[in-house]
Parts: structure tokens; C-alpha cells; sequence
């Protein structure tokens, strides 16, 4: 019979087992499903994210994933596996809403907030279409930009702020989140690309005052599920910003300028996150050997900076496969949109944030072509 073990040795070893599965965690990537397809001949596509905690990993190339099918690695050389430009499924928009309210145009910092709002746009505008929308106490929201891929039409549009009178100077911040969040997914809807993902960007620099919409009602709004695949920021600036609680907009960031002069490096900085959590996509393509049934998938994401590896599982049938024809991995993705087969990014609710899991698990249809 072995002896028994001391209690700091004991303790060492829990220690040990506990830093071990903290090291783990750590390095865990969050892959995460949004949608995917299968079609004759045998293609599969996959659209999906990869983060690490809160951070986009971007970057990462067609042999930085492993594809396994029913347990079972898929060669890399037989599936021709690639990773195609997620442009070819999916459109991005980003909605600007600007507080034109009486304490920004009555304060002389109009020019400061149309050059930042300006070169906000320039940035986003190079790979996303953008829109510009004002507010002040009024229940409507003011057209500055409607969406569009044209600087010069975004520049004039802005331009028009910098001598801009409030006709009603109060602040409807909560109605304006509201309102345009709502305008944000009427363009969308519109667009004909399958996967659609939105981005709202706030700039306020006080609390609603016109209290047309309470507090809940604007979080109400935002936790609906027709917003799970969107992004919000916020940025603000001015004394009242604390009892404003832009963290309730901005569910994933705030950024807040202490004074007029760094209300520009605050958009700077929202346009960079901007940026990153585009990168974060992924369209996976490859060619499946199934030839029929039903099979599990498991995709595995291995990256080196950062350090980490994460996957997800979904199910396919690959009824009627062939070839002929011969697959091409290269071949425009058939995505539908079906929120019961396909699993949506998961949003945080009333301004808090959702928990990170390295694992997403969801059944993906398979859309058979004739």
C-alpha cells in the first residue's frame, strides 16, 4: 500500500493541476458558427469567427485549420481545402449616429466633431458601406449620409453638420439608438448577399434628456435577436458622459474622450476595432470524400499569434454526391438563412457580456443543388 502523500505535497499537486487547466483556458480559441451549406458535387462551406477572449484572430491561412469528418482528418490535398474572401456571402454596414443636440452645435465643437466623424468614415468606408445619421431632441432622426461606397458623397453629407441648428436642442439618445438600429437592418435587409452584419456607432456627449424612450425600452430594443450578428460602439464626451451609461450602446466598446481635443482619437480608435472584428470572419471551402449519409464535422483552428486552438462541430448530408462534375473549392457559397440550423454569434443582453466557450456545436443544412 502506497504511502499517503504529505499535505503540501498534496497541495502542490492541485496546485500544479490548476495552473495546468488555467494555461489550457487560456489558450483556447472561440471558433464560432455562423452559418454553412453543402452542394453537388460535393462542396462544403463554412462561415464562421475566430476570437481569442474578446480579440479577433485574424490572418490565419487554409492549412492553419484541420478538417475532421466523422472523427477522421480529411487530407488537405484531397479536400483542396481553401479560405475564400467572405465578401463573396456576406455584407457589412456600419450605421454613424452623431448627437447634434444644443450643447454640441452651441458649443463651437461642430468642426471638431465633422472632421472626426469624417475621417471615421474615409477608414471604415474602404471596406464596408457606411451611413451617417444626426440627432438632437426631436423624435426623428436627420439623413446626413445614406449608405453608399462614394467618399464625396459622404464628405458633403458631413459638411452640412458644421453649420448645423438643432431645432429642437434637447438629447433623444435613447430614442435615437432605437431608431437607428431599426434604419441600420431596413438596409440590409435590402442587400441581396445571404449573411448580413451590422455595426452602430454612437457619439453623445450627455444623457437623454427628452426621455421620449426610457432607459429599458432602448435595451429592450438592442437584445432582440434580429441584432444577434451586429456590433455597437459608443463614444462620448463631456461632463455628463458618466450619467449618460453609453455602456448600455456600446455592448462591445466605449470609448470616452475627456475632453473636445481626443473626441477624433476616440473615433480613431472605434475605427480600428472596426476593423479588427471584420478580420475575425473566416469562409472556409473545401471538398468533401463523402459520397452519402450523414456525416459530423469537426473544424479545428490552430494559431501561433496568438497562441491558441479552438473548434466547432456541425452536421451535414452529402446525399447524391459525386463527382462528376469535378469539385471546385473556389465555387460561390449557397447559404441560406435558417436561424434553426444555423447557430448566430451570441450577443450580450442589457449591456453585459456573453461568456466565451471554446466550442461551438450547431447542425448545418445541406442545400442540394439540381
Amino acid at each position: 500500500m502506497p504511502a499517503p502523500r504529505s499535505f503540501s505535497a498534496l497541495w502542490r499537486g492541485l496546485a500544479v493541476g490548476a495552473s495546468t487547466l488555467a494555461l489550457a483556458a487560456c489558450s483556447s480559441l472561440n471558433v464560432t458558427l455562423i452559418n454553412a451549406a453543402s452542394d453537388k458535387p460535393n462542396n462544403v462551406w463554412v462561415f464562421f469567427t475566430v476570437e481569442k477572449g474578446d480579440e479577433p484572430v485574424a490572418g490565419l491561412e487554409a492549412d492553419d485549420f484541420e478538417i475532421f469528418e466523422d472523427g477522421q482528418l480529411v487530407s488537405a490535398f484531397e479536400s483542396k481545402q481553401t479560405i475564400q474572401n467572405p465578401e463573396v456571402a456576406a455584407v457589412m454596414y456600419t450605421l454613424l449616429l452623431l448627437d447634434v443636440s444644443g450643447s454640441v452645435t452651441e458649443s463651437g465643437e461642430a468642426d471638431r466633431l465633422v472632421d472626426a466623424a469624417k475621417q471615421f468614415t474615409e477608414q471604415v468606408g474602404k471596406t464596408q458601406k457606411v451611413a451617417v445619421y444626426a440627432f438632437d431632441g426631436e423624435e426623428k432622426l436627420h439623413p446626413v449620409v445614406p449608405f453608399s461606397t462614394s467618399q464625396g458623397q459622404v464628405e458633403g453629407g458631413l459638411e452640412g453638420l458644421r453649420k448645423y441648428k438643432a431645432k429642437d436642442p434637447s438629447t433623444n439618445l435613447h430614442g435615437a439608438v432605437i431608431l437607428g438600429i431599426r434604419e441600420l437592418k431596413v438596409a440590409l435587409d435590402k442587400d441581396d448577399k445571404p449573411l448580413k452584419f451590422g455595426t452602430l456607432v454612437v457619439f453623445s456627449d450627455g444623457s437623454d434628456r427628452a426621455a421620449r424612450y426610457s432607459r429599458e425600452d432602448m435595451n429592450a430594443e438592442l437584445d432582440k435577436e434580429d441584432y444577434a450578428n451586429y456590433d455597437m460602439f459608443a463614444i462620448g464626451v463631456g461632463a455628463e458622459i458618466e450619467k449618460a451609461k453609453l455602456d448600455d450602446v456600446g455592448r462591445d466598446g466605449t470609448e470616452l474622450a475627456t475632453d473636445d481635443a481626443s473626441v477624433k482619437a476616440a473615433f480613431e480608435t472605434v475605427a480600428k476595432r472596426i476593423e479588427q472584428h471584420m478580420k475575425r470572419f473566416y469562409l472556409l471551402s473545401y471538398c468533401t470524400p463523402a459520397r452519402k449519409g450523414d456525416h459530423t464535422v469537426e473544424i479545428v483552428a490552430n494559431s501561433t499569434d496568438p497562441k491558441g486552438k479552438g473548434s466547432l462541430e456541425y452536421g451535414f448530408s452529402a446525399a447524391g454526391f459525386g463527382p462528376p462534375p469535378e469539385c471546385d473549392p473556389q465555387r460561390a457559397p449557397k447559404f441560406k438563412l435558417d436561424p434553426g440550423k444555423a447557430a448566430k454569434t451570441t450577443k450580450p443582453s442589457s449591456g453585459s457580456k456573453p461568456k466565451a466557450s471554446g466550442k461551438a456545436k450547431a447542425s448545418a443544412s445541406a442545400s442540394v443543388g439540381d
